[in-house]
């Protein structure tokens, strides 16, 4: 990593923010209530937190328990170094065995949970010496992967016979996972736990009233969540054509980075066309304008409450955004193609909730069907809505897995009870 970090600014960061790691572990470890055991959850970045916030919560409402987060990446770091629930947040070390050693010596957690796939096999090592339970939960294994094959197999086998659960997102997930995993009774399946997120999150969001009703008022209100210009080539010859047919639309953009030479040359793009636009910081002054530009960050998911349709962005530069925020809403939800980090967005569309487009043409048909067509948006938007809701469930099944195993911290001798059941 070292050498890495000479060439690569990330790395480059990754390493100056692990250079007092351990005298920072010891002051803040040293500010916790020892009465309460301490949860280790690992997380590669900030995609997989959004996995582990869901447990985090769960555990900080419902037992008394200190929650230490760590990270590899500085992006999922710089983003969770303030997160509230979280009583100790920090880079994970290297994986060498002095270093992952000292930090399991100095935290002692009840239990180590990793999240989807970022193992570090000398800290699990350590923490399966000190018989710590060790989980790997919202677990993915492809079918070709590497882990599966040759010496990587019997090394793979070994480290997850150290585990005393794997917790996978799907059932071929988990056919994957038993090709590795020595326990095969150890090996369960619960499902995503962005689903019980975004669903949380959404019924929180519907309070906030973002934009007065006035606006909002016999209009038919499209949502672009996250775009970059990639996207947007795809999407806004779609919206001027649109906009000959559709006189009481109103269309929402949220770049996914705001920018301000960005937002102007949005603004540029639709005034040129005679299209009035107006930015949402400025919309207590809104006249009727039929574009709104969002200059600021993270009111995304409120938005998408508002949208008839949405468009998730991403998808047509490389990897698709969060299509799981617009479809919570019930409405339906379209992008483009490049949508192979998401197995979410595969199977939105195979149920009929989502829509991938290719290309202009494709995203102009699709708006202009699912704008004039009541009865079409409506069927799709419950297709959109059912899927979430039948996904809903995963932090549940994986907490009646985890806690039993650390109800005693042999390391502390305290008992982890449930401070909000009957009785307590």
């Amino acid at each position: 990593m070292y050498v890495i970090a000479a060439f690569n600014k990330k790395a480059a960061r990754g390493i100056k923010g692990r250079e007092r790691l351990f005298e920072d572990l010891l002051l803040k470890a040293g500010t916790l209530d020892k009465g309460r055991p301490l949860v280790w959850i690992h997380s590669a970045s900030l995609g997989e937190f959004e996995q582990a916030k869901p447990i985090i919560e769960t555990l900080k409402n419902n037992y008394p328990v200190n929650v230490l987060v760590t990270f590899f990446s500085p992006s999922g770091y710089d983003n969770a170094k303030n997160y509230p629930l979280a009583d100790i947040t920090s880079y994970i070390p290297l994986d060498s065995r002095s270093q992952a050693k000292r930090f399991i010596d100095i935290c002692n957690p009840a239990a180590v949970i990793f999240i989807r796939y970022d193992v570090w096999p000398n800290h699990v090592y350590y923490a399966y010496k000190k018989n710590i339970p060790i989980f790997l939960v919202s677990a993915t294994l492809r079918p070709n992967s590497l882990r599966k094959k040759g010496l990587f197999a019997l090394f793979h086998r070994s480290l997850f016979g150290m585990f005393r659960g794997i917790i996978t997102i799907s059932e071929e997930d988990k056919r994957n996972f038993l090709d590795v995993m020595p326990h095969k009774e150890l090996v369960s399946v619960a499902g995503d736990t962005r689903f019980d997120r975004v669903f949380k999150m959404s019924q929180a969001a519907k309070n906030r009233n973002l934009i007065k009703p006035e606006v909002l008022e016999g209009k038919k209100v499209f949502v672009a969540g996250s775009t970059w210009e990639e996207d947007e080539d795809a999407l806004f010859p779609a919206l001027l054509t649109l906009n000959k047919y559709e006189h009481n639309a109103l269309y929402i953009i949220v770049p996914h980075e705001p920018h301000v030479s960005h937002i102007e040359h949005v603004e540029g793009y639709f005034n040129i066309a005679g299209i009035r636009t107006i930015r949402f910081s400025d919309l207590n002054q809104y006249k009727g304008e039929t574009v709104i530009i969002v200059d600021s960050i993270g009111i995304l998911l409120t938005l998408y409450s508002y949208a008839h349709i949405a468009f998730v962005g991403g998808s047509f530069k490389a990897n698709v955004h969060n299509v799981l925020e617009a479809a919570v809403y019930g409405i339906p939800v379209f992008y483009g193609p490049k949508i192979g980090n998401s197995r979410e967005a595969f199977d939105l569309a195979n149920t009929g909730g989502g829509i991938i487009c290719k290309n202009k043409k494709d995203c102009y048909r699709t708006i202009r069907e699912l704008l004039s067509n009541e009865p079409e948006r409506i069927k799709r938007g419950k297709i959109a809505k059912d899927f979430i809701v039948n996904h809903t469930g995963a932090t549940e099944k994986i907490m009646d897995t985890i806690i039993p195993a650390i109800t005693y911290h042999s390391g502390t001798g305290l008992f982890l009870k449930n401070q909000n059941a009957a009785g307590n």
